[in-house]
């Protein structure tokens, strides 16, 4: 398999930067991995947030323990005012990932693969 291909694979199925690693690129690596975490960090941060506040109100009763009404509350909170923070940095962080794939690929074809010595034929 190419170095190009792998690099790829490996950004796409393990993390965005990864493949760069693998081609020994570590700034870019580094680049996209630092703004792939800090987008999951974002959007977890988002996501504790909403689930501290329900289980605040699970808590003091404001209101029942009952699944529908949880998840009513779930809709609720992720539609709210800052709704929208979550679905720019979810694009955000699949836009790095997309790039990620695609400049690891790139920069993977401008390496030229290694020299591997003439396997002898087979009499």
């Amino acid at each position: 398999m190419h170095k190009a291909t792998k690099a790829a694979l490996i950004s796409a199925f393990i993390f965005p930067g990864g493949g760069h690693f693998f081609l020994k690129s570590k700034l870019r690596g580094g680049v996209f991995a630092v703004f792939s975490v800090a987008c999951l960090w974002a959007l977890m941060s988002f996501l504790m947030d909403i689930a501290n506040d329900i289980s605040e109100k699970l808590v003091n009763r404001e209101i029942p323990f009952d699944v529908s009404t949880v998840m009513a509350e779930i809709s609720s909170q992720l539609s709210g005012s800052a709704g929208e923070m979550p679905h720019y940095t979810s694009l955000l962080l699949l836009g790095c990932w997309v790039l990620s794939i695609i400049d690891s690929f790139v920069l993977g074809r401008k390496i030229p693969e290694s020299t591997h010595p003439a396997k002898p034929s087979a009499v």
